[in-house]
């Protein structure tokens, strides 16, 4: 059995958002599931896959979003 997580990455902005969700599915084997608006320009990225995977990725994210 194969243990899947959620991994959410929030930006202020979208280009923030898109520098995330880029190196977060170039650094890892995960599935973008998509991007919510929340409002006040919030921007939150979701992704799916193992835990490891998913963790690796919203570090990535993290760090290239804080650089946009």
């Amino acid at each position: 059995m194969v243990k899947e997580a959620l991994g959410m990455l929030e930006t202020i902005g979208l280009v923030g958002a898109i520098e995330g969700a880029d190196a977060m599915v170039k650094s890892a084997n995960v599935v973008l599931l998509g991007y919510e608006k929340i409002g006040s320009g919030f921007v939150t990225v979701m992704v799916r896959g193992d835990v490891g995977a998913v963790k690796a990725a919203t570090d990535a994210g993290a760090a290239a979003a804080s650089k946009a």
